[in-house]
């Protein structure tokens, strides 16, 4: 699958014992994101409390902060599922997906029950799987992106470094 000229971002949230959130974006000119050129980190004061099947609502606002302006993204890639089941139920990834106008590919690092469609990828020397899931581009492609992305470990290197940058804040200057 060819996708269109742009960047290419990982992205993360995470969320403070405040209330609040960090979100985290770490960007590329590829799609294994072999050379990282950009990161970016934003502070949300207050996000919806969790609510079972409704992850996005928590989870979108962040990260809507953290991609603002943007304007070059060929590709999301985030921390979670694209859709929750086989049938299409939209998770973060469509909603992502509805909003920015990008494929987006949806990485989780565990099951999800009714997630049955999700395509397990192993990286590295893991025995244990992601999943992945995709809006906007066939599943197939989803995980073979995944499947290729830079970094030697379970966790593509964008991903984890989207984490620590949610987590911690501090991107390079």
């Amino acid at each position: 699958m060819h996708l269109g000229a742009g960047m290419f971002v990982a992205a993360d949230v995470h969320y403070l014992a405040s209330g609040g959130a960090r979100a985290a974006a770490s960007a590329a000119a590829d799609a294994a994101f072999s050379c990282l050129t950009a990161e970016r980190v934003a502070l949300v004061a207050h996000v919806e409390p969790y609510q079972p099947g409704q992850f996005w609502r928590r989870e979108l606002p962040p990260l809507r902060s953290a991609l603002d302006g943007l304007d070059q993204m060929a590709l999301l890639i985030i921390d979670g599922y694209a859709d929750l089941d086989p049938d299409g139920r939209p998770g973060l990834g469509a909603r992502a997906c509805a909003e920015f106008g990008v494929p987006v590919i949806g990485v989780a690092k565990s099951a999800f029950r009714t997630a049955t469609h999700a395509i397990a990828v192993r990286r590295g020397t893991s025995a244990r799987p992601l999943y992945v899931t995709a809006a906007g581009m066939p599943r197939a492609d989803a995980a073979d992106l995944v499947r290729h992305m830079a970094g030697p470990h379970r966790i593509p290197d964008a991903l984890r470094r989207a984490d620590t940058l949610a987590r911690h804040g501090l991107p390079l200057q």
